[in-house]
Order: structure tokens, then sequence, then C-alpha cells
């Protein structure tokens, strides 16, 4: 699988480690009132979705940067790969 790295261009997917669901880029307020119940879905309820996913990639033989990778998880067809702090930045700002 060729991973499009907005920086570095094609690179093999080897060079990555795969990290997860793309939504924990949104951490959890740990001061809010409901915290621990946050932080138990942050860290332990999970989709397995079937299809179009968003996930996060470590370059981690690389330039070490994050990236949120769209992959569809049955073809593994890669439909977009985006900086991983820009996604956080512009949904950070919609929020």
């Amino acid at each position: 699988m060729i991973i499009n790295h907005p920086l570095l261009g094609p690179r093999d997917a080897a060079e990555f480690v795969y990290k997860g669901d793309a939504a924990l880029i949104h951490r959890p307020d740990g001061m809010a009132p409901d915290a621990l119940e946050s932080f138990i879905e942050y860290g332990y309820l999970r989709d397995n979705p079937a299809g179009e996913h968003r996930e996060l990639w470590f370059h981690e033989q690389g330039d070490r940067s994050w990236l949120v990778v769209s992959r569809n998880t049955l073809t593994h067809e890669i439909t977009s790969v985006e900086l991983a702090r820009d996604v956080a930045r512009r949904e950070g700002r919609s929020k």
C-alpha cells in the first residue's frame, strides 16, 4: 500500500505505523464533570467500520509526522492524506 505523504510524496506503508481512529485527535477535557466517562469512551470504545474510515498513521521511519489517512477498509484504497496538525487545527476551529 502506498501512502501519498503531503510533504514527501508517495511512501510505502511499511514506513508508517497505524495508530487508530482519527477521532483520537480530539482528546476529552480532563477537567469536565463527565471526564471519567469521556476518557473510558475515548480509550476503549471503538467502531470497527467496513468501508471509508479516517485513521491516524505515524511516519516512524521518515519525518516522524502524524497523518490522517482516509481509507476504505475493504479495498485499502486511500482517498486522502493530510497532516494531523492541519486537521486538528481546522476541526478545532469549527467546534
